[in-house]
């Protein structure tokens, strides 16, 4: 048996059989994550606010296998416009205000469908947890 963990999130849906991501020991990778409202499942119509829900989604995975944003080493941007990263680098800056403590990240023209004007995925490594026997 693996010791891989597929990793749910709340309002989280995928037309095809994947979960948002998956975990092998401290390893985390994302599938595509949209900026899509989990409660009513709708796209909104601007970049501001899809990666503000994006970003959402970032977190509420982290918290799902027990990490933070901290955790994360790089993410990956397709968005339908290449130059449009106004709104990515704003929530951004919030997500990682220190410069030198950010992760990696790459920004990718795609075709999106359905109104969606960005998806990302994102790998991270958990921190291994020190297993206290007890003694100093």
């Amino acid at each position: 048996m693996s010791d891989r963990q597929a990793i749910q999130i709340s309002g989280f849906t995928h037309r095809n059989p994947v979960p948002a991501a998956s975990r092998i020991g401290p390893h985390v990778y994302s599938g595509v994550l949209a900026g899509r409202d989990p409660v009513t499942q709708q796209t909104p119509e601007t970049l501001d606010e899809q990666v503000v829900l994006l970003f959402d989604r970032f977190r509420e995975l982290m918290d799902a296998v027990g990490g933070s944003m901290d955790d994360i080493i790089k993410i990956t941007f397709w968005v339908l416009d290449y130059r449009d990263r106004a709104a990515i680098n704003r929530e951004w800056e919030r997500a990682f205000p220190d410069p030198q403590s950010r992760p990696a990240r790459q920004v990718m023209a795609a075709y999106l469908d359905e109104g969606t004007l960005v998806h990302a995925d994102l790998v991270a490594i958990l921190p291994e947890r020190r297993v206290d026997g007890g003694g100093a």
